[in-house]
């Protein structure tokens, strides 16, 4: 291949301790969604040199191939799949995770909202009991760790159960990464709970819920505005006492705009990386953008191995 994974630009080293733990872990089979376009498919074989995954190219063959040639990556040993079109792509994609023939799905050069009808379909579908969300998996060079940030990309005015649902699926995905007990900071524009914001109720809300075992596996703190739950300092100036304060692993936004603002923000001002997951369905799918980086493909996959090993461990 004539690509190779980028160094880290801002040296934090956040995701190389990420694909440091994959090292010992066996490949993932992923089905990779329309990979016809030079990013996309350069960071489905990215991730596959990583040991990361075994891509299943699945989409029009001579438009995957045409990717493969610009980009100088030989196809020799990969397994492709046609279909004729984006849309029959993302079906058969699917239809390969339903098979058990993959574990992952990645989402190639086509729109995220046709790869998602195929997995939310009711027929041939990923569909659990559980609401899908998205988590942006962050390298911020100034926060001392990886910061996800929920949900900025798939569920635009989230009720409370929906924020039941994307909270345990962040959660759970911590916990995968290897955190005991992360904590998660739910936002709102005040620390203070009143009628006028009902985020703010829905964040009090959360909390007893976690309380009460109906949100599981971490530690919840809110309302919290962003620099109450991302400075202690902050925090104290405030008069809050808080385990989450200045140490969140999760900040759950209480809208998509607001979530999705948030993301770019980071990544445009404090130059952050994103990995991007979408989960709540049968399996992790790897959702990135069409301008995403190769390094943030690379970490997306990442981020997916390890939530795959972990449904493993618990089945």
């Amino acid at each position: 291949m004539a690509v190779h994974f980028a160094a880290p630009k801002t040296g934090t080293g956040k995701y190389e301790s990420l694909l440091e733990r994959c090292k010992d872990l066996n490949p993932v089979p992923t089905a990779v969604a329309h990979p016809c376009d030079a990013s996309s498919l350069t960071g489905a074989m990215e991730a596959a040199q990583q040991g990361l995954i075994e891509p299943i190219l699945v989409g029009p063959r001579s438009k995957i191939q045409n990717a493969a040639d610009a980009a100088g990556i030989d196809l020799k040993n990969v397994e492709m799949i046609d279909a004729p079109h984006s849309v029959a792509a993302a079906a058969k994609a699917v239809a390969l995770l339903r098979e058990a023939k993959a574990e992952l799905l990645m989402k190639g050069s086509l729109h995220s909202d046709e790869l998602l009808a195929a997995v939310v379909s009711r027929e041939g579908g990923l569909r659990t009991g559980r609401r899908i969300s998205h988590v942006f998996v962050m390298d911020v060079p100034t926060y001392h760790k990886v910061l996800m940030v929920t949900d900025g990309a798939i569920n635009i005015a989230p009720t409370l159960e929906d924020k039941v649902d994307i909270c345990q699926n962040a959660i759970d995905l911590a916990i995968s990464l290897g955190l005991e007990r992360p904590k998660v900071a739910i936002l709102a524009a005040v620390e203070t709970v009143t009628s006028k914001m009902p985020a703010t109720l829905d964040a009090a809300a959360l909390c007893k819920m976690a309380q009460r075992g109906q949100i599981k596996g971490a530690i919840l703190d809110g309302p919290l505005a962003f620099d109450n739950a991302i400075s202690r300092e902050a925090a104290k100036t405030k008069g809050i006492d808080s385990q989450v304060a200045g140490d969140p692993d999760i900040l759950l936004a209480p809208d998509l705009e607001a979530g999705n603002i948030l993301a770019k923000q980071l990544t445009f001002l404090a130059k952050a990386d994103s990995a991007g997951l979408v989960l709540g369905a049968r399996v992790p799918i790897i959702l990135t953008s069409r301008a995403d980086s190769v390094r943030s493909r690379i970490a997306s996959c990442a981020v997916a191995m390890l939530a795959a090993h972990a449904r493993r461990h618990n089945a």
